[in-house]
C-alpha cells in the first residue's frame, strides 16, 4: 500500500518526514480495512514513518488477531535534496517530474538527494528480506510512492526504466504474488516468479471517478488542468 492523504503544509509541521493523516487520509486507510476485512495478514510491515505507521494500524484494525507491526527503515521514501517553495503549486510543479528517466546514470529524486539506483537497491534488498527470512502467507507492506514504484519495477522485471509508468494514488492497494522455492545452493529460498495481480487500487474509488487528477494533484491540492507543468514551464 501507499499511505494515505496528508498535508505538507500543515501550520504546525517542521519536519515532513513527521508528517501525520489528514481527516481524508485516515478515511481512505479506513475503505482499504473495509476492503481487506477478510484478509488474514501474517506479517505487517511499515517504513519506520508516522503516515505508514497510521495508515497501517487502521487497515490490521479490521483483522481479528492481527500481526505485530514492524518498521523497516529499508522501505523509507526515496531520499530528497531539499527544495524551497512557496505554494502548493509551485512544490507541485517541481515535483511533477521526478520519476521520469530514474533510469539515467546519476539520476536522483530531486537535486542533491538519493539516487535511484541507490534507492532500488536499498528497498529490493529490504523486499528480499521480508520475501526471503521470514515465515509468511499474506503480508501487509505500507511505503511510499517512489518505494512502490521501484518495488513495482522490481516485480515486473523492468526496475527503473519502467517506474514513471507506476501511478499511485494514495492509499492505493498493489498486489504481488511472489513464488518462492528452496535456493539451488540447499540454503534458504529463492524467488521463483513474480506477478502483479492488482495494481494502483483505491478502495474509496474503485473505478477512479473523482481521481482524474494524477496523485501528485491529489496531494497538493492542485490542478494543471490534465497536463503536467515542463521544467520549463516552472518560473
Amino acid at each position: 500500500m501507499r499511505h494515505g492523504h496528508v498535508d505538507y503544509f500543515a501550520p504546525d509541521l517542521t519536519d515532513p518526514r513527521m508528517v501525520n493523516l489528514t481527516d481524508e487520509g485516515r478515511e481512505q486507510a479506513a475503505a482499504a480495512r473495509d476492503a481487506l476485512r477478510h484478509a488474514r495478514f501474517d506479517l505487517a510491515v511499515y517504513s519506520g514513518l508516522p503516515r505508514t505507521r497510521q495508515t497501517a494500524e487502521i487497515v490490521l484494525a479490521g483483522n481479528d488477531a492481527p500481526p505485530e507491526l514492524i518498521a523497516h527503515e529499508g522501505l523509507e521514501e526515496i531520499k530528497s535534496g531539499w527544495i524551497r517553495a512557496d505554494s502548493r503549486e509551485e512544490l507541485a510543479a517541481r515535483l511533477a517530474y521526478s520519476f521520469d528517466n530514474a533510469d539515467a546514470p546519476g539520476a536522483r529524486f530531486l537535486p542533491d538527494g538519493e539516487t535511484f539506483e541507490n534507492a532500488q537497491a536499498r528497498v529490493t534488498a529490504a523486499l528480499e528480506e521480508i520475501v526471503l527470512n521470514r515465515e509468511w502467507r499474506t503480508a501487509l507492506i505500507v511505503a511510499h510512492e517512489g518505494v512502490n514504484r521501484i518495488a513495482l519495477g522490481w516485480a515486473c522485471g523492468g526496475g527503473l526504466a519502467t517506474i514513471a509508468a507506476f501511478e499511485q494514488d494514495l492509499a492505493c492497494l498493489n498486489l504481488i504474488d511472489v513464488d518462492v522455492t528452496p535456493a539451488e545452493s540447499g540454503q534458504g529460498l529463492q524467488i521463483e516468479r513474480m506477478a502483479l495481480k492488482a495494481l494502483n487500487v483505491t478502495a474509496y474509488d474503485f473505478v477512479k471517478k473523482g481521481l482524474s487528477r494524477s496523485s501528485l494533484e491529489h496531494l497538493f491540492d492542485v490542478d494543471f488542468g490534465g497536463l503536467r507543468p515542463r521544467n520549463s514551464d516552472i518560473a
